[in-house]
């Protein structure tokens, strides 16, 4: 990966930090940082909140960053507010959709629906398998849905979308028959960490299933 710089934050710069980062130096470069800012707590303080920014900017989803571990992967998944109601990404239990799992000394990748489980891949290396399922995280769009509305009312679907249009929010719609054939549910998404931007909207029109 290629080193991507920030400009310095006028905060940290005021302490004597400037922020930078490179995926081979990070570690190393903070850790000398922090000694060396030991007895300055101003220094300290700065240097622990310039480690923080760079930790989010490295996982966000528009750098370069692929994590080699599931436990990577799980952490690149919760800084982007993907959810984990369909993938189970380092032990969490789910009823229905992908997984991780060890066998021998295999990794397996499998699906589970109803209590029966399928293994659809096998890999050699935790690597492997994680590369593989972050590149179908990022092809997945309901991976990072979140539904904020669910209503019976077109009339309110239509009106949560004007609103999510005027905030510039991405979002999509469909509509099911939850009530049967003739009293569809009108349901909308929103994707990735954009549901923390709208919760007082889905606390309006997101009517829990009876």
């Amino acid at each position: 990966m290629g080193r991507i710089k920030t400009g310095a934050n006028s905060r940290f710069a005021k302490a004597g930090v400037s922020c930078f980062y490179d995926s081979e130096v990070l570690n190393s470069s903070f850790v000398h940082l922090m000694k060396f800012s030991a007895k300055n707590p101003r220094l300290r303080k700065a240097a622990k909140r310039c480690l923080q920014l760079d930790h989010t900017l490295l996982m966000s989803e528009a750098t370069n960053y692929i994590p080699k571990t599931e436990l990577e992967l799980e952490a690149w998944m919760k800084a982007n507010c993907f959810n984990f109601q369909s993938y189970s990404i380092n032990g969490n239990a789910i009823f229905e959709g992908y997984g991780i799992d060890r066998f021998g000394s295999l990794f397996i990748w499998y699906y589970t629906e109803r209590g029966e489980r399928n293994t659809l891949k096998y890999f050699q290396t935790e690597e492997e398998i994680v590369e593989y399922v972050f590149t179908e995280l990022q092809n997945d769009k309901w991976a990072k849905a979140h539904c904020i509305g669910f209503t019976t009312n077109k009339n309110e679907a239509v009106e949560l979308s004007e609103k999510l249009n005027s905030l510039t929010i991405d979002f999509f719609q469909d509509e099911i028959p939850y009530y049967g054939l003739n009293n569809p549910v009108f349901r909308t998404f929103v994707l990735g960490c954009d549901w923390k931007r709208v919760n007082d909207l889905k606390q309006k029109y997101y009517k829990a299933p009876s």
